[in-house]
């Protein structure tokens, strides 16, 4: 499409558009990275990006970019048209969005899908080949489930959400509206509750239900458990990645963020707008703060109060973390200096 129709498309975007400077309205096929894309290609540039480097090298044709002088004077001298945003990565996700469609599943249920009786399913969905939906479920309208999917008794799924293919969804659940569940997670699945006893374990019956609010998205792989008794709970917004683990009755606010291979153990409560980086650990019944973020492989202990950056094992405030990282390599040298001291 013409580069001219693209800034008419991120006018009316999120991105706060400031101004476009178009050298040629050449037809932007398809979107690159700043140090691979070539003519006929459109990429986006950030003021701390790394590749920023490469701006002299790139064959792009246009570039997204913040309102930043030295940038825009070097695309100035190499006449490379750009569109200037407050936020150029909303923008180039807004361009993604239109160059590349989805795939539309046109609304339909394929002929090996099992439907019981009493589950009703609203208009528009499409459930695709071997999905299985169970007794009294509801699934509103507008769903895309996609094969292999297991849904079972008692569901309740809002409007508007995709299902990938191999899920499974436990009895119980209840999912709003225009979240994205991604291949192979599984939700409401039985927590890990046993009692010791006399050198055995009892196992504790697990009951409960898992709730997930609306425009939530989890990736691959995840697994949310329900627990005995009430809900595992996950507020509006929230994003998990891959390779999560949330224990039973655990309460996650909105619009939190946690990246590949965090786990939560039972009955913490997470705040609003949360961020854990990769592999970060949150013990149970631990309480973390609004707008907390922990960074890679901490271990969350005790409390967390709002606003926190926390960093290491177990968890410290994150400069803490750094002064103390600092001297980690330094310690043999300080113990033999301790000792030598000692003798005198």
């Amino acid at each position: 499409m013409l580069l001219s129709n693209l800034v008419d498309l991120i006018k009316s975007g999120d991105s706060k558009f400031i101004k476009a400077n178009i050298y040629e309205n050449i037809n932007i096929d398809n979107a690159a990275s700043l140090d691979i894309a070539s003519k006929n290609q459109i990429s986006f540039l950030e003021e701390n990006n790394t590749l920023k480097d490469n701006l002299g090298k790139t064959s792009a044709s246009a570039i997204i970019t913040s309102n930043n002088s030295e940038i825009l004077g070097l695309l100035e001298s190499q006449n490379i048209s750009n569109i200037v945003v407050g936020n150029p990565r909303i923008a180039f996700a807004e361009v993604l969005n239109y160059l590349y469609e989805q795939i539309n599943y046109n609304p339909g249920i394929d002929e090996s899908a099992v439907i019981k009786k009493s589950a009703k399913v609203g208009e528009n969905c499409y459930l695709g080949p071997n999905v299985y939906i169970g007794e009294n479920a509801i699934i509103g309208d507008n769903n895309r489930i996609l094969p292999g999917t297991t849904i079972l008794g008692n569901v309740r799924l809002g409007n508007d959400n995709i299902i990938h293919p191999n899920c499974v969804i436990y009895e119980n659940t209840s999912i709003e509206n225009n979240c994205i569940i991604n291949s192979n997670t599984v939700i409401g699945s039985e927590g890990f509750g046993f009692i010791p006893q006399d050198g055995k374990w009892i196992k504790m019956p697990q009951k409960g239900s898992v709730i997930i609010k609306s425009f939530v998205e989890i990736g691959t792989n995840c697994c949310i458990d329900r627990p005995s008794v009430g809900n595992t709970f996950i507020d509006v917004g929230t994003k998990i990645d891959n390779l999560v683990q949330i224990g039973h009755g655990v309460k996650i606010g909105k619009n939190c963020a946690f990246a590949a291979q965090v786990g939560i153990a039972g009955g913490a409560v997470i705040g609003d707008g949360v961020i854990l980086a990769g592999q970060v650990g949150v013990n149970n019944r631990v309480k973390v703060g609004n707008n907390v973020i922990a960074s890679s492989k901490c271990g969350i202990h005790c409390d967390i109060k709002d606003g926190e950056v926390v960093s290491g094992f177990p968890a410290m405030k994150n400069k803490s973390w750094l002064r103390s990282s600092s001297i980690f390599k330094k310690l043999p040298e300080l113990a033999k200096k301790l000792r030598q001291l000692d003798k005198k």
